[in-house]
């Protein structure tokens, strides 16, 4: 016998995931993250969910759960889980970018808050960060408007345009936008090897690294996949970042149990390149090249949050992004990534006071598309293991 749970399938951005209501799941942590787990099809070991909705990557892999705000700041709570493919967690450190371009839409087409045509502002709690996102969303009959002409590298066709305002997004997870109290760090990898990077934590903790410190022209995309050798060592990078920021206790710890914070980004100078779809990205038309890791895998387009973070980087001096991007002066003038699946355009305020800087907002627009509702269904069993 198997229960069935109403929920909604959505894709936002670049990612896409199941968006349930708050009151729908158990309030018991650990019997919720069973159900979503069941759901998805994890832990799955040939890493397929064959057996769930999950889509067999970290971007397809993904949980909302969303609530009305108790808050008068606020209009709902949003919490984002991540979902592993072979393991049995979700896990709830940082936030996703994409997955919250959805959060405006379904709020609005769920009646937790008035349409109001043509623009529904929505004040959003990231639970996860305790970050206000604010989305403006296209709304037409008293519903999300998902027709538009706004085109978004990575996802086929155009939709309406998602303003998305993340504010104050530095010191997301661990408090501090330069969580190491650096610009740059000197990390000594246990193979004996160093590597200069930045940790930034704006929207996601970030460790930045230049290409060429990989012996990477930064323009590769299949190629980094392809590379076992070069996804150690960044994946060593990325957990001996962690121990030194505090996320984890050792890098074995942070391999195994903190495997979606920090993320790990490389960047180089602007410089053209092919992207996934075959068409050209101009140097003249990108800031910086950049290419971000997901739970272990290359990052087929680029994380939001990464985005915010890169961003952010690019505009305190001293880090490894800033020596690299060419430079935007204007404190709300956007910064062009150039990623995989194309360019992510990112305005970032971030501000200097005295030695300090204070991350003060980020913007990005994003399409949302809600694809399917009704119910998931979860074996009866799971409920009472």
């Amino acid at each position: 016998m198997q229960v069935k749970i109403p929920a909604v399938y959505m894709r936002g951005g670049t990612s896409k995931g199941l968006f349930f209501h708050e009151h729908h799941l158990p309030a018991d942590k650990d019997l919720r993250d069973r159900i979503i787990l069941k759901a998805y099809g994890s832990p799955d070991p040939d890493r397929r969910q064959i057996n769930g909705l999950g889509g067999a990557t970290s971007t397809t892999s993904k949980v909302a759960i969303i609530g009305p705000s108790s808050d008068a700041d606020y209009d709902v709570n949003y919490l984002f889980g991540q979902v592993s493919i072979d393991k049995p967690f979700v896990r709830y450190k940082g936030n996703c970018g994409n997955i919250s371009s959805a959060v405006g839409p379904f709020a609005v087409e769920e009646g937790l808050i008035p349409a109001q045509a043509p623009v529904t502002r929505v004040r959003i709690k990231q639970v996860n960060t305790g970050k206000l996102i604010v989305a403006d969303v296209p709304v037409k009959d008293n519903s999300y408007d998902e027709e538009g002409d706004f085109t978004l590298d990575g996802v086929p066709g155009s939709g309406s345009r998602i303003t998305l305002s993340f504010m104050n997004p530095g010191g997301s997870v661990t408090n501090l936008l330069l969580p190491s109290g650096n610009t740059r760090d000197l990390l000594r990898l246990n193979t004996g090897e160093s590597v200069e990077v930045s940790i930034v934590d704006a929207g996601n903790p970030v460790v930045f690294v230049r290409a060429k410190d990989l012996r990477l022209r930064g323009t590769e995309i299949s190629e980094i996949d392809q590379d076992a050798l070069l996804r150690q060592k960044m994946e060593a990078i990325r957990a001996h970042a962690a121990v030194l920021i505090g996320l984890a206790g050792s890098p074995e710890q942070a391999g195994e149990e903190l495997q979606e914070v920090p993320k790990i980004a490389v960047v180089s100078e602007p410089c053209g390149y092919q992207a996934l779809s075959g068409r050209a990205v101009p140097e003249k038309d990108i800031d910086l090249v950049a290419r971000i890791m997901s739970m272990g895998t290359l990052h087929k387009a680029y994380a939001v949050t990464g985005a915010i973070c890169t961003a952010g980087a690019a505009k305190i001096k001293g880090t490894v992004v800033h020596d690299i991007v060419r430079k935007s002066p204007e404190p709300m003038e956007a910064i062009r990534l150039g990623h995989p699946g194309g360019i992510i355009s990112i305005q970032a305020c971030v501000e200097n006071v005295g030695d300090d800087y204070d991350y003060r907002e980020a913007r990005v627009y994003r399409t949302a598309r809600r694809l399917m509702d009704g119910t998931v269904y979860v074996p009866k069993k799971y409920f009472s293991e």
